[in-house]
């Protein structure tokens, strides 16, 4: 923008153009990535079981589980977000597995995590807890029974 001044204020008027020249592309720049951020992530559901479906939700659904199975954890989340998703299973108060995943969402979706041993599980009460962006959503008792 480029004008002309007549007057006692126009040296003062040209510097305050200048600036505004000077400021609207970082106020651009600025909005634009302020309006590409996406929500957080809500939380909406756990599913449990022993395998999945092709959108990552769990198929056979269930809380109980023999040794050589494979335990399946699906986290429902709804509407569009971005955040980390964490899963840490517990066994007789000692983490054994610690699974994280960094995602983005465009609409509600599923996003998995599974725990197996190389051998069989132990029997006995697994704890799994889901933590959004480091805040604890859901904890589940998972059986493993001969």
């Amino acid at each position: 923008m480029s004008e002309v001044w007549r007057g006692s204020d126009g040296a003062r008027l040209v510097r305050q153009i200048l600036l505004m020249n000077r400021l609207t592309p970082v106020l651009l720049v600025v909005l634009l990535v302020a309006g590409c951020a996406r929500p957080p992530l809500v939380f909406e559901a756990l599913q449990t079981g022993k395998s999945l479906n092709s959108d990552n939700s769990v198929g056979i659904q269930g809380t109980r589980f023999t040794p050589n199975e494979t335990m399946y954890v699906s986290v429902l989340t709804k509407g569009s977000g971005a955040g980390t998703i964490q899963a840490k299973w517990t066994f007789r108060g000692t983490q054994v597995y610690e699974g994280s995943k960094d995602v983005s969402y465009q609409g509600s979706a599923a996003t998995e995590f599974h725990m197996q041993y190389a051998g069989k599980l132990p029997v006995g009460d697994y704890v799994v807890e889901i933590f959004i962006d480091g805040m604890s959503v859901v904890t589940r008792t998972l059986e493993v029974k001969e």
